[in-house]
């Protein structure tokens, strides 16, 4: 009864989660072949913009992203640097005044997080004598590439409003964590992010490194202000008919956990806010989507409700586990169901390592990281179950950075590796 019961449950999640399935491989599939955008040199440097670091409490690495942003390669009266202290108790406001920046100090003990402060900063650049075209979000434990103003600004002279750059990672050989993450990003940025692109559907806002034309801020306001603003932003976007485009040659270095306390910490408060935004945000996109008949609204929903769709297939992995140990009949345990979901496993993994081949990300602490990636995803389903149930729990939680390299540290360990 009990194994009955269990094969019912297993292959009713299978079979309704295939479709899922399905949908990605086909989306992913146009990122294979990776087309030439526009060359960005094609493009006169005349967009003005605003830089705006978030801090709390950074002071270990807030001089190293105030350098980088000053050093880059755009005309230096086009672009001002603006760090939020944002309720800081140390050194982040002095450190990075000394290094060039223009630092705004806020203290707000009732609206806590980077979603709030930054709110609180666009309504203080918009009153500002000096206008913008556009701002650039990032964190203060952040680096970005020598391009990256100029891949921006070809972008908004194209009429692109809102942009996403590339999400790197400053520390892949730190941990296995920090590695598994760097992997999940790299992927996440080949297989999900540049096929949307390409076929006209809305990237994701990645939490840092994107770019919005003041116009469009100043016409919709900012109003993300929960425990993942990115993606409450992104759905506002597409909800008011707008898109998120891609530059996959603006790069952007991010700090990564070291430690599964730290990303474990991370993710659940990743969690907490995208089930948030499911329960506000999910029927509205729906609604959009089929009255509208709007891809662009269903692949934003789909993406909101992706944690659900990873327990579902976590919980079906455990339960096809347990049946097949509650049965001791070797042709069931070699059926195959068994053997095509290993040789997926296996393709699955095998394609991933070809695309990290791919975005030239390779290493042999990379090739080794693979070993422990499908446990790492694992963690995953316990994160995502705690985090629904804290969803209600708007408490901000700091991730402390602590890896103060400068930008020319990472590009010789590209060129090395």
């Amino acid at each position: 009864m009990l194994k009955s019961v269990l094969n019912a449950i297993v292959m009713t999640a299978q079979y309704a989660l295939l479709p899922v399935a399905l949908y990605h491989l086909i989306i992913s599939s146009f990122a294979w072949i990776k087309r030439k955008d526009i060359s960005s040199d094609k493009f006169a440097p005349v967009k003005k913009f605003a830089f705006i670091v978030a801090a709390h409490n950074e002071e270990t690495v807030i001089g190293n992203i105030v350098r980088n942003l000053k050093d880059i390669n755009y005309p230096k009266d086009l672009y001002d640097i603006y760090v939020i202290a944002d309720n800081c108790t140390d050194n982040t406001a002095k450190i990075a005044e000394k290094n060039g920046a223009r630092v705004c100090e806020r203290f707000n003990e009732s609206k806590k997080g980077k979603g709030y402060a930054l709110e609180w900063m666009f309504d203080k650049l918009f009153k500002m004598d000096k206008q913008y075209d556009a701002v650039c979000v990032l964190d203060a434990d952040n680096l970005v590439s020598q391009n990256y103003l100029r891949e921006m600004n070809a972008h908004l002279c194209r009429g692109h409003k809102i942009i996403q750059g590339y999400l790197d990672s400053k520390n892949p050989h730190d941990s296995l964590i920090s590695g598994s993450y760097s992997i999940t990003y790299w992927l996440n940025n080949r297989l999900f992010q540049l096929p949307r692109y390409y076929i006209g559907l809305c990237c994701a806002i990645g939490g840092t490194g994107f770019v919005v034309a003041t116009d469009v801020l100043k016409e919709i306001g900012w109003g993300a202000t929960c425990l993942t603003e990115d993606l409450e932003f992104t759905v506002k976007l597409v909800l008011r008919g707008l898109k998120v485009h891609w530059a996959h040659e603006a790069i952007v270095y991010d700090e990564k956990p070291i430690t599964m306390a730290q990303s474990w910490k991370q993710r659940k408060r990743w969690m907490q806010g995208q089930a948030d935004c499911i329960f506000r945000y999910l029927k509205d996109l729906l609604i959009m989507a089929f009255k509208n008949k709007s891809l662009v609204a269903f692949d934003c929903a789909l993406y909101l409700v992706q944690p659900v769709i990873i327990v579902i297939n976590g919980v079906a992995l455990v339960l096809n586990m347990a049946r097949l140990t509650l049965s001791i009949d070797f042709e069931r345990l070699f059926s195959l169901q068994t053997f095509l979901s290993a040789i997926a496993v296996f393709v699955m993994t095998y394609i991933s390592i070809i695309f990290i081949f791919a975005e030239g990300k390779y290493t042999k602490k990379v090739l080794e990281y693979f070993l422990i990636f499908p446990f790492y995803n694992l963690t995953w389903v316990p994160i995502i179950i705690q985090g629904f149930i804290d969803r209600n729990k708007k408490e901000w939680v700091h991730t402390l950075h602590t890896r103060a390299i400068e930008i020319t540290d990472i590009e010789n360990i590209e060129k090395a590796g």
